[in-house]
């Protein structure tokens, strides 16, 4: 038996030898570490601001109200055999002589779900502040990290920078089970920034390394933002329904659990120990900020995600103070924007190559700026399927096109080493969760949610056409020549936008129509 233990371990460490190279597994490690991350980032949008809303309450009413009963004060008796409250007002002590009656206490029935609707209320108001910087702190911390991750993955590999993003994550998620000022959490928040950006910039420059295809690169992209879909479709609904029946220390610690496997996965696939330096010295990391075409594309990464930025902290706010939400309903309100988001990356993963990643997202903008102007206009839980069903498929469309042409911008145009692109697109997906959540908060406190949805919508909607632009962009005629060659003697599609190309010397290319 010792002797056949030995052999299965040994067909086991060898299959995952064989299999480290594996495009399929490296893609499954990406999918994973984003449905992680993703589950954090979003695990907390209904916990927090109902979390701290009750810390800050209770905290005020433990420094305002008096160590002992004056006349004329409330009580209030809990029955241990009903839910409902009674409230006893407090009488004098009586002085009459024996003999004299005394009028019976006067009780109010307090109804029970009466915490679930809070109106007028300054403190919650002011809540919107600091959720929002909390919320921003996270994607303030990864765009500053971005830069630096990017080309640090030039010189050492994608492999080490994945396995740091883990060990940082685990850490982050443990924080925030235990934590219960508001100083640690946002230390947790800020932590989970760094985690976040070695895993996403690492995670992309990956893929983008071993899909070589344009076509194929598309596919395996909208199967990794599947996995970032599936993170910010379970994060909310999972959140809300574990805080609001078994508390907030429960969520993260599954949390943990489950990265602890991703970890171990890394471990033994990627094998993080060693060092894979590039081949070839990649463009420099101002350069690439420099190319316009690459500036659109992050331009429309960042303003369609800063909608739904802006969203997730005020939304659940906005529910308390209009609808009565209860605590489950906060996060589950966010569900059909993440199942429309899901829906959007697998089905443009494919289609954009066809129709054109411009369009596209010239597509997706647009209905992005429409479908969060509606949002406001919900009366009801109910009212706000529709409109977040559009908001996230639309989202999907914009970052299943143009995270792909940010690889193919870099093969069209510069040197074809892909860490320093993700990074840039990286950073304009934090730019959207920094400053929308940062200034959505100021903004819906001082002219309300529904003027603040409005402008995201405009700003979305104007900057849609720009998108055109990405049509057909101009390359190097030399890089041109190369991709056309070798594309064309491996009969797979080339980057060209206007055309596939096809082994053989007697074929012309194909024209997709766009």
């Amino acid at each position: 038996m010792g002797r056949l233990d030995t052999l299965r371990s040994f067909n086991l460490l060898t299959w995952l030898r064989e299999e480290r190279q594996s495009r399929k597994l490296i893609l499954v490690i990406v999918f994973i570490a984003l449905l992680l991350d993703n589950m954090l980032l979003t695990v907390v949008v209904p916990i927090i601001p109902s979390y701290l809303y009750t810390t800050d309450t209770n905290t005020v009413k433990n420094h305002t109200t008096s160590p002992h009963n004056s006349s004329g004060t409330f009580q209030t008796i809990v029955s241990l055999y009903d839910n409902s409250v009674r409230v006893t007002s407090g009488e004098p002590a009586d002085t009459r002589p024996l003999g004299g009656t005394i009028p019976p206490p006067t009780t109010t029935l307090v109804p029970q779900n009466s915490s679930d609707c809070i109106t007028n209320d300054d403190q919650l108001l002011n809540e919107n502040v600091k959720v929002g910087l909390l919320f921003a702190s996270k994607a303030t911390v990864q765009l500053i990290t971005n830069p630096f991750i990017g080309p640090l993955t030039n010189r050492i590999g994608y492999q080490i920078p994945m396995f740091a993003g883990f060990c940082i994550m685990f850490l982050s998620t443990i924080m925030f089970a235990f934590s219960s000022s508001y100083a640690l959490l946002f230390l947790a928040r800020s932590m989970q920034g760094v985690g976040s950006s070695c895993s996403s910039v690492a995670g992309m420059g990956m893929l983008a390394s071993v899909y070589t295809d344009d076509e194929e690169r598309g596919n395996a992209i909208g199967i990794a933002l599947g996995g970032l879909a599936m993170g910010v479709l379970v994060g909310p609904p999972f959140g809300s329904v574990m805080y609001e029946f078994v508390g907030k220390t429960a969520p993260f610690l599954i949390l943990a659990v489950l990265a602890l496997l991703d970890g171990a996965l890394q471990l033994f696939i990627l094998q993080p120990s060693k060092v894979e330096p590039e081949s070839q010295k990649g463009t420099p990391l101002l350069t690439l900020m420099k190319d316009p075409y690459i500036l659109i594309a992050a331009g429309s990464i960042c303003f369609a995600n800063m909608a739904i930025a802006m969203l997730e902290p005020a939304l659940p706010i906005w529910m308390m103070e209009t609808m009565c939400a209860r605590k489950w309903q906060l996060g589950v309100a966010f569900v059909p924007a993440s199942i429309s988001y899901l829906i959007g990356t697998n089905i443009f993963g494919v289609m954009a190559h066809k129709m054109g990643r411009w369009l596209c997202a010239l597509i997706g903008m647009l209905v992005v700026g429409i479908s969060i102007m509606c949002v406001p206009l919900a009366k009801d839980i109910y009212g706000l399927i529709i409109p977040n069903f559009g908001v996230g498929f639309a989202i999907g469309m914009v970052d299943s096109s143009m995270m792909p042409i940010m690889a193919y911008l870099v093969d069209l145009r510069h040197v074809s080493v892909y860490g320093s692109v993700y990074a840039i697109a990286d950073v304009a997906f934090c730019m959207g969760f920094a400053i929308g959540p940062s200034i959505g908060g100021p903004i819906a406190e001082t002219i309300g949610f529904p003027w603040l949805m409005t402008i995201i919508g405009l700003v979305d909607i104007l900057f849609a056409p720009l998108c055109y632009f990405l049509r057909s962009p101009p390359g190097q005629e030399e890089k041109m020549a190369i991709l056309m060659d070798s594309n064309c003697s491996m009969k797979t599609r080339s980057y060209s936008t206007q055309g596939t190309c096809y082994q053989g010397d007697d074929m012309e290319p194909e024209y997709d129509d766009e």
